[in-house]
């Protein structure tokens, strides 16, 4: 996962201060030479290094920390605020147009995944009441089309392509013509790209936004590549004056130097992130949450809003109803499952709670534990789903069959369902809504709050 290398070096870095009673200069020192270290392994740019512990170690010598009771802590504090101003401060939102549609085109390199994120933003941008199309005017890369128009499909919203002709202009101006038609308020088009930036590329694209005047021209990069990705954000930045930056792949093992680097270099805000394969795998980038994440610390803002996204408030009351009356069924066990395997992979979601130890293989055996479950709890008959008790040897045994596992694993399952009951109704009785206790949590709790808050 992006930042693990960087963030688990600063995290041992920030225990050893942490049991700090007093901090000497020579500590500090010692410090900033460490995290610098850190900081150019992650393949973070070596001005920003230099200029980042420069500060860290200025304020760090300050007679406040010098001469606080916890200096330790002190000094995490200040490497924290410095790692979100080096980020962008706050989350920039979309110049959303007041007079629709909203222009949105999307450029970068080839291979960056231009197509894909421009269906993830059409959802996310949908959640959130527009009524998005995808015009495709990636008219060079083979079955790029057809790519953007299995997404398309993929999600239910619309895809204008002309395979007729390579005059980006003339698709764009027919797909502006649909749009209007179609009453579709967000357009967002995937343009070309190319394994390295080049002349002919920079003027199709600079065409391109003279005859379309987007609203946003976000660059998306591959996280990937390190500081070449920063290379790159400078170059389309210094031609095409972009409004943002989106960043995938982050989910991948990358040392995150581009994240932390791009913002400081071009000027520009990094405004969304890919963290995974899914259409849901895309965030707001919130410069203080991933702060927190590189820290160890918990990002439950961003756990509770994918909640909200999975969870309707509507899904909440039922759910809670049928667990007071003992109505929990095996079906409402695996609707449950499966809205928490949308919240995204289990590792991403444990990042979210500060805990970056999990590995990749781990997490992708709790997810193949996830399928199992799914498995499992379909092959079981309507009276069986709604009554677990009923489940005797032999029905344990047909269904093990039917599932493809061992009775043993499904005596696991039974045994997980009734846990997970039990500890639901139980923290319903003890603080009320799930959906109410998560939202005063994370909307009314304060950095400081978050941050000492035990799980």
């Amino acid at each position: 996962m992006a930042f693990e290398g960087l963030s688990s070096k600063l995290q041992n870095i920030v225990n050893n201060l942490k049991g700090k009673a007093r901090v000497t200069e020579a500590d500090i020192k010692d410090i900033t030479r460490e995290v610098k270290l850190a900081l150019l392994e992650a393949d973070v740019n070596y001005k920003v290094v230099k200029e980042f512990t420069t500060v860290v170690g200025e304020k760090a010598l300050g007679q406040d920390v010098l001469k606080s009771l916890t200096p330790g802590q002190q000094v995490v504090k200040i490497v924290h605020e410095e790692l979100v101003n080096l980020l962008g401060k706050e989350a920039e939102k979309l110049n959303i147009s007041p007079n629709p549609p909203t222009v949105i085109m999307l450029v970068g390199l080839q291979g960056s995944g231009k197509t894909t994120m421009a269906g993830k933003l059409a959802n996310l941008l949908r959640k959130q009441g527009k009524k998005p199309m995808l015009v495709a005017c990636d008219v060079y890369r083979p079955a790029a089309i057809k790519q953007l128009q299995v997404v398309g499909r993929q999600l239910d919203i619309p895809v204008y392509a002309n395979e007729n002709t390579k005059d980006v202009i003339q698709i764009a101006r027919e797909a502006f013509k649909e749009a209007n038609s179609k009453l579709n308020d967000l357009i967002i088009i995937d343009t070309a790209g190319r394994l390295h930036i080049d002349e002919e590329l920079m003027t199709e694209l600079q065409n391109l936004k003279a005859f379309a005047k987007p609203h946003e021209i976000l660059l998306v990069v591959d996280s990937m590549t390190g500081q070449d990705a920063v290379n790159v954000a400078e170059s389309f930045n210094n031609q095409l004056e972009i409004n943002g930056v989106v960043l995938t792949k982050l989910d991948g093992d990358t040392r995150g130097g581009a994240a932390l680097s791009v913002k400081k270099i071009t000027g520009k805000p990094i405004k969304f992130i890919g963290v995974g394969e899914k259409m849901n795998d895309v965030e707001v980038f919130h410069p203080d949450r991933m702060a927190r994440r590189i820290l160890g610390m918990s990002d439950v803002l961003s756990l509770i809003e994918k909640a909200e996204e999975a969870i309707e408030e509507q899904e909440s009351i039922e759910l809670e109803k049928k667990l007071r009356k003992q109505q929990f069924t095996m079906q409402d066990y695996l609707e449950q499952l499966t809205k928490v395997n949308k919240l995204g992979s289990f590792k991403s979601i444990l990042g979210m709670f500060g805990i970056s130890e999990i590995t990749e293989e781990q997490s992708e055996m709790i997810e193949k534990q996830f399928k199992l479950s799914k498995a499992i709890i379909q092959s079981m008959t309507t009276a069986e789903k709604n009554d677990p008790d009923i489940l005797n040897a032999a029905r344990r045994k047909r269904i093990a069959a039917g599932a493809g596992t061992t009775v043993q694993q499904v005596n696991i399952l039974v045994k997980q369902y009734t846990d997970t009951k039990l500890k639901m109704k139980q923290l319903m009785s003890n603080k009320g809504s799930i959906m109410k206790m998560a939202s005063k949590l994370g909307k009314n709790m304060s950095p400081e709050d978050l941050k000492n808050f035990k799980f």
